[in-house]
């Protein structure tokens, strides 16, 4: 779901310079440090994967950069080269799930009207939602869902349906928590490739937790292995084949994602696949590499 609209810009098509970046980011609860030392960039039209073992601080990462938990350090949207500062980057998120009463009649058209106006539900819904409604629904692929009841969707439909509200504002970083988890595999298909034709089309840029290795070798440009702090941070085949990567999850990752068998759908891009193979840390749009946990 799109975070409330800020003094941030909407995404730019054909964007070459925007910036969202963490800075010394971190998160304490209690006494306990959960997060440390985030230095992370990730530019307009990028997808970046963030791996790692459970308990690792992926989605609290995410609710701070929600301002659901506090946090130290910053959270900037900026031009690459710092000549010009955004303020405050529009975010839009969906989480893994959404917990739903099986028996309520809410529908999806009542859910959007419920999260974007403010007028009551039972005075009726107007034509600027509905045309609101659908318009962004046709962009997650799920348009025909709009006078569908939330209890009667699939996963996979929910999960469309979440992407599409999280559209509305259109937001400049979009957060997917493990977005495709119960999903079956056409449904996940579906996602992807709906997911890399808006970063393409509308240059978002998106930020992925998941624990499906194979998927994110292939649709990720960038992956990150967060626990607790940045361990790992490059290209897909650099850190799924990392030592902290290996001692984690007790194999070589990336050589595991290889030899996984995949479906044969239209996200799979020769982009995607030159990510995979591509091991050199070539440099950003900034200038700068992606490699450790720096920027």
């Amino acid at each position: 779901m799109a975070a409330p609209e800020n003094n941030a810009k909407s995404v730019r098509k054909d964007c070459t310079g925007c910036c969202t970046r963490l800075a010394d980011f971190g998160v304490k609860l209690g006494d306990a440090q959960i997060l440390s030392g985030i230095n992370l960039h990730s530019h307009c039209g990028e997808l970046t994967a963030i791996i790692g073992p459970n308990g690792g601080g992926k989605t609290t990462l995410f609710r701070a950069m929600l301002g659901e938990v506090p946090h130290a350090g910053e959270l900037l949207f900026t031009h690459a080269d710092g000549a010009k500062a955004f303020g405050v980057p529009r975010i839009g998120y969906v989480p893994q799930k959404l917990e739903l009463d099986r028996t309520s009649p809410i529908s999806v058209l009542d859910l959007f009207a419920a999260a974007i106006s403010r007028r009551p539900l039972w005075l009726g819904r107007g034509l600027r939602i509905r045309n609101e409604a659908r318009k962004a629904l046709s962009m997650a692929e799920a348009e025909q869902l709009l006078e569908n009841k939330l209890a009667h969707l699939s996963c996979g439909q929910l999960q469309r349906v979440l992407l599409a509200l999280a559209l509305v504002p259109m937001p400049d970083i979009l957060l997917l928590d493990e977005p495709v988890a119960g999903v079956d595999r056409a449904g996940i298909a579906m996602f992807y490739r709906t997911v890399s034709r808006l970063r393409r089309d509308y240059d978002i840029s998106i930020l992925l937790i998941s624990h499906d290795l194979s998927e994110v070798a292939l649709v990720a440009d960038r992956i990150v292995f967060l626990n607790h702090t940045i361990l790992a941070n490059g290209m897909p085949q650099e850190v799924l084949s990392s030592a902290c990567v290996r001692e984690a999850f007790g194999m070589d990752a990336f050589l595991a994602a290889k030899e996984a068998p995949v479906p044969r759908t239209e996200d799979r891009t020769n982009h995607h696949l030159a990510a995979i193979l591509h091991v050199s840390g070539e440099a950003c749009k900034c200038g700068k590499k992606h490699g450790g946990n720096a920027e």
